[in-house]
């Protein structure tokens, strides 16, 4: 990152062309030009006025500080102006389309923050005794109940506090049931369609991971998958729609395949936006999926998270979930089952996998989201998500290759590659130029299985008008990289920095702040 000192001037700041006249501070207009934080203040002083105050006994023991920790002393103008220069430079779903692909960056309706800031929820803590928090209690079983009807489940795990946080805790289910039964069973197959964190998940579980490959049009190859399944398969992970874009037609026959083999089987869940309220997993025989609440009930994902992600089970893997679970009793009261309550109602579980239930916040809006849809409209949520990605898809495959296009429709996302470009031009000169033009990139270079690959998940929360000015941007971009408009590869021009040497930047990170004179020795 480039830095400013308020005493010197330099004319390549901004990221402006040669033809445009670099300003003195490095702004442009109001996109400001942020230092770093140590850059405008200094460690010689406070933000504080502290008045001399008598020598009093702390409760520090020999803990307190003798020496200075190196933090800039900065007023609080300065430290409000910082963070929100800093903001500025983000880019949000807020702000507009966000096409990331496989990550579900659909809009937070403020019904579900409002609720969630309710008196009750929002200051609501794990500690406090069981009758002091019915409500709340009550908001985690009717989600809980909500989960289990929508998809066709046994049972539901609420704990785990994300995506591969709820993988680890279905693959611990299979695991504790293979123990369970006396059964070594030491693999499991994972398709190349899947999620990266599901053969990560696979093997931190201590499974020996197998990959099986995919056919021509981007689905699992049932023929392949059989003639694996054998006396050492534990059971398969399989991302359904799947991560070209597309459902697993074969789904039933893969987990019929799995039981017959003494196997079970586990969903990734994450693209459950596409299917909710139109196909239970349950009834495709899936024996435990986690949920993204973040992603399918539109609780803020990412840096607005936390993320959550409830694991519904079948009736062979419900004995063996995780404590604790709520437990609802016939005089309307709530309990939470733990461990030393469970007894013998909940003897094979495997245990707790984090100290307190859940992710209280989420769940709250989770539920709003849900309760203000209803049945029919989740059903319209994966209708219009799949339409949009579909329009995406058409509206762009004369311009980019869309390699599995010929599959037939897409689900949630529109999946294209860079075949078509010029010589020396690659998806990633796409993604710089969208900057230019106002968006956050698509996911680029994933899944795997397509060179060049670009993924976009429009969601259900954009315009038509929205995917139109997307599409002919995205377009446009894409018609220069095919003519080998050289000012692409430079892109993006208009960013608050420059296109950054990413191989430098991942292999030699820069972690730590020096002044510049101990960096030029450090290097």
């Amino acid at each position: 990152m480039n830095s400013i000192k308020q005493s010197g001037w330099k004319p390549e700041m901004g990221g402006v062309g040669e033809s445009v006249p670099a300003t003195y501070t490095g702004n442009k207009a109001l996109m400001l030009e942020e230092a770093l934080i140590f850059e405008i203040g200094t460690t010689e002083t406070t933000g504080v006025d502290l008045a001399d105050a008598p020598q009093v006994a702390t409760r520090l023991g020999n803990l307190e500080r003798h020496s200075d920790i190196g933090l800039p002393g900065l007023s609080e103008p300065e430290t409000v102006r910082h963070y929100t220069r800093l903001s500025r430079q983000n880019y949000a779903i807020d702000l507009g389309f966000f096409p990331l692909g496989s990550c579900t960056m659909k809009h937070n309706p403020r019904l579900n923050e409002k609720v969630a800031r309710m008196a009750g929820f929002a200051d609501v803590h794990p500690l406090q005794p069981v009758e002091t928090v019915q409500g709340a209690l009550a908001v985690i079983n009717e989600l809980a109940v909500w989960l289990i009807q929508l998809t066709g489940m046994y049972g539901v795990a609420m704990t785990p506090k994300a995506g591969a946080h709820g993988e680890l805790c279905g693959i611990l289910c299979i695991k504790a049931a293979l123990e369970a039964r006396g059964d070594p069973r030491s693999v499991i197959l994972v398709p190349e369609s899947a999620h990266g964190t599901n053969p990560a998940t696979a093997a931190f579980a201590g499974f020996l991971v197998e990959n099986i490959p995919a056919t021509s049009e981007g689905r699992v190859d049932l023929a392949v998958l059989k003639a694996r399944l054998g006396p050492d398969v534990a059971g398969v992970m399989i991302t359904n729609p799947n991560t070209c874009g597309l459902f697993e037609r074969d789904m039933r026959a893969i987990s019929d395949a799995v039981h017959a083999a003494g196997g079970y089987v586990y969903c990734d869940g994450a693209n459950f936006n596409a299917i909710v309220g139109r196909v239970r997993p349950g009834d495709l025989g899936i024996d435990a999926m986690h949920i993204n609440l973040h992603k399918t009930f539109s609780t803020p994902h990412g840096g607005g998270g936390p993320g959550s992600g409830p694991v519904v089970l079948s009736q062979a893997l419900s004995p063996y979930g995780p404590l604790p679970f709520t437990e609802r009793h016939a005089d309307g009261n709530y309990t939470l089952v733990e461990e030393e309550t469970a007894g013998e109602r909940h003897p094979r579980s495997f245990g707790r996998m984090t100290a307190f239930h859940g992710q209280m916040g989420m769940f709250t809006r989770a539920l709003a989201y849900i309760m203000s849809h209803g049945a029919n409209g989740l059903r319209q949520v994966a209708e219009d998500a799949v339409l949009n990605a579909n329009y995406i898809l058409r509206s762009l495959e004369d311009v980019l290759e869309a390699p599995f296009a010929h599959s037939g429709p897409c689900m949630h996302e529109a999946l294209f590659n860079d075949n078509g470009l010029a010589e020396g031009f690659s998806t990633l000169d796409i993604a710089k130029g969208l900057i230019d033009e106002g968006y956050h990139p698509m996911t680029v270079y994933f899944p795997l299985v397509v060179h060049g690959a670009m993924l976009i998940e429009p969601t259900e929360t954009e315009s038509k008008a929205t995917l139109d000015q997307f599409i002919g941007a995205l377009g446009r971009v894409a018609e220069r990289a095919k003519a080998g408009d050289p000012s692409l590869k430079s892109a993006p021009h208009h960013a608050p920095r420059r296109r950054l040497d990413e191989t430098q930047a991942a292999r030699k990170p820069v972690l730590v702040w020096r002044e510049p004179e101990q960096a030029v020795a450090a290097e």
